[in-house]
């Protein structure tokens, strides 16, 4: 099988090439996928490059997630020519992953594609769909319904943020949208936000731990000055959902929007969520994700591309989202 094979020389430093390898050196698991797709997220561009510490034995194959259809398995949840998709598990990480024609997993991370997406959809939705669709449901979970306000999305021309966008509006949400690249502007329109933020107008602290309510809820991809700033704009008993780190891990905000205005901060995880919670989140997919904004916000590539679009993506440089033909 050919994959994207990432070795690490005498001196320490990771080469990533397209090789033919030996379908018997794959993991164990109860089922074998013919993978079709795959994609890129932040972490495969870690996983490609210096490892990020997430990889821990070379040579290895990244790609954290993957979607196919079965070619064996031993659980009889699945069965042959079944379309399954798989994100998350550390797959990718600490086990290979999805950048090769074919891939050994737990019956346990996969879950059956329902029949409105096909696999080249699912990995146009990917990780960072998933993330999107999860934050999603954290927020209605906490009370946001249509109606209420403008929902902002930080990172907006991101993975997460583009999905979260083309999702929202589509269900009648005021879509927000932060992003630092002007050129992205008539992209996240077309996506179907109502309004463009610069990212200069949230990017920096401000003495005052409150500030005027204006978003009735938030999905935030960047976390760090820009989130501890959201965090004061908030309406009374509104949410956000934090979903990556873009702008560092360090929060320097104060707990005065969670003691007076009652704001709720809900951290979302896609990697490690209970398999009953993923099916709801890929129903809600396939019911909320217009399949032609998804188109619009999607790109092709093939294995040979992603050492440089790994590096890409590490630079703030990849708008949407990446689709690999692992077959191409």
């Amino acid at each position: 099988m050919r994959a994207l094979l990432v070795e690490k020389d005498a001196e320490g430093v990771t080469h990533a090439a397209v090789r033919d390898v030996d379908e018997g050196l794959l993991p164990e698991g109860e089922v074998t996928v013919a993978v079709e797709y795959s994609t890129l997220n932040y972490k495969d561009g870690l996983c490609i490059g210096p490892g990020g510490g997430l990889v821990k034995t070379y040579p290895h194959v990244p790609g954290v997630d993957f979607a196919g259809r079965v070619l064996r398995s031993d659980d009889p949840r699945f069965h042959p020519c079944e379309a399954v998709v798989l994100t998350g598990w550390r797959v990718g990480e600490t086990r290979w992953g999805g950048y090769a024609q074919k891939a050994r997993v737990k019956a346990d991370w996969l879950v059956s594609l329902p029949e409105a997406i096909g696999t080249r959809e699912a990995m146009a939705v990917g990780t960072a769909g998933l993330t999107a669709m999860l934050a999603i449901l954290a927020l209605e979970d906490h009370g946001l319904t249509p109606g209420q306000g403008e929902v902002l999305v930080t990172g907006a021309a991101g993975g997460v943020g583009s999905v979260a966008t083309a999702i929202l509006s589509n269900l009648g949400y005021q879509v927000a949208a932060v992003t630092g690249r002007p050129e992205s502007e008539d992209y996240l329109r077309d996506l179907g936000a109502a309004r463009i933020v610069p990212r200069a107008d949230l990017a920096e602290t401000v003495k005052r731990p409150l500030e005027s309510e204006t978003w009735a809820g938030c999905i935030d991809a960047v976390g760090g000055a820009m989130l501890a700033r959201v965090l004061g704009q908030m309406r009374y008993g509104a949410s956000v959902a934090a979903v990556g780190l873009a702008g560092g891990t360090a929060l320097p905000a104060t707990v005065i929007p969670f003691l007076l205005r009652g704001v709720n901060l809900l951290g979302i995880d896609s990697v490690m969520c209970p398999t009953p919670r993923r099916i709801e989140a890929w129903n809600r997919i396939a019911r909320d994700l217009p399949l032609d904004r998804l188109a619009a916000m999607t790109r092709m590539a093939t294995l040979s591309e992603l050492p440089d679009l790994g590096a890409a993506i590490l630079k703030g440089a990849v708008q949407g989202r990446v689709v690999v033909d692992v077959n191409a």
